[in-house]
């Protein structure tokens, strides 16, 4: 009967001898658009393990952001002329609809439930925002936006944010005399065509992200859900944070509770700003490093945070950290001009 009980060892142990390596399996997958030129555009998408090892690396052209999907199966790609999904190792690109007029794609965003793409396209002045459905990639509505008149930009100009609610799109953008505007996008309840609200003054915004059944904004009093109207609420200001500035918002985690906050070193005029992790139930949003130059940030469901600071791809462990003060930082790869992170579930081989 021992004899048995030691054969699966035993056939285990010879099949890693004999092979000399042991076949790790990951529970998600990295997708990094990299190489950046001069025009701040990505050049390539690289498909990662979550120890930091290449997967595949495929080029793309006009790289501008890369999200994940609902199916979690594939990863969306935004580029300067198109959007498209593509497989875990980014083959396979299946393209988003015809928005309708010749893109410029700036910037994306997603619903909570990651149902639902929105795209600005930025071409000679001139602001479109086309909002798609992301399960068939076909188009939901699109829209002209009011003529913009940006102010001089200088390096505490409030950027344009995109966020989506349902079929809503808002849109906040720098306003020429000061602070920012924004941009409700709806078809009317009587139908027709998507229409674009005239732009209202509001507080600077320097992020937005879906969290909790409302939309948050990063101000400068702290992070803030928005009334119905755009404007941030002030008397909703997130205790956990304090009522100080942030410049980036990310959202995620298994069960879509956390929510990540980071001033840039920039504007803060230090070498490295504490990026702090809420998961919603804390009193006090936790310090998970400090970091300077933080690209990108993605929070998939494995339970660690996957963060774009400068040239390198950094891994925290939340639950752990969550539960014991101890992250586990580790720097996985040192990527080339680093732009966007998202995670997809990798296929698996029979």
């Amino acid at each position: 009967m021992r004899r048995l009980l030691l054969l699966p060892a035993l056939t285990a142990a010879l099949l890693t001898a004999c092979t000399g390596t042991e076949e790790v399996t990951y529970a998600v997958q990295l997708n990094v658009l990299t190489d950046t030129d001069a025009s701040g555009r990505a050049t390539g998408l690289r498909a990662l393990n979550t120890d930091g090892g290449a997967v595949n690396t495929v080029t793309v052209a006009g790289g501008v952001q890369v999200l994940p999907t609902s199916s979690t199966r594939r990863v969306i790609t935004v580029r300067t002329d198109a959007a498209e999904t593509r497989a875990p190792d980014g083959s396979d690109p299946q393209p988003f609809a015809d928005p309708g007029f010749t893109p410029c794609y700036t910037r994306a965003a997603q619903d909570a439930a990651r149902t639902r793409l929105l795209l600005l396209s930025e071409c000679s002045g001139v602001q479109r925002a086309a909002l798609f459905d992301s399960a068939s990639r076909t188009l939901v509505w699109s829209a002209l936006l009011p003529t913009y008149l940006p102010p001089v930009t200088t390096t505490d100009t409030p950027p344009t944010r995109l966020a989506v609610q349902g079929d809503v799109g808002l849109i906040t953008r720098a306003r020429l005399n000061g602070g920012s505007e924004v941009i409700r996008v709806a078809v009317p309840t009587t139908g027709g065509s998507a229409e674009a609200s005239v732009p209202l003054a509001i507080p600077a915004v320097f992020d937005l992200a879906p969290y909790g059944g409302r939309l948050l904004a990063a101000t400068a009093t702290g992070i803030q859900a928005l009334k119905t109207t755009g404007e941030p609420d002030s008397a909703t200001t997130l205790a956990a944070f304090g009522a100080v500035r942030y410049d980036r918002l990310w959202t995620g985690g298994a069960s879509g509770t956390l929510l990540a906050a980071w001033r840039s070193d920039v504007l803060a005029g230090t070498g490295d700003t504490p990026l702090r992790l809420w998961d919603g139930a804390a009193t006090t949003a936790a310090t998970v490093a400090t970091l300077s130059g933080i690209r990108d940030l993605t929070l998939p469901s494995d339970g660690k945070a996957y963060v774009l600071a400068g040239s390198g791809l950094n891994r925290y462990d939340v639950t752990l950290g969550l539960s014991t003060g101890n992250w586990a930082p580790r720097t996985l790869t040192t990527l080339t001009a680093p732009l966007s992170i998202a995670w997809t579930v990798p296929t698996t081989t029979p």
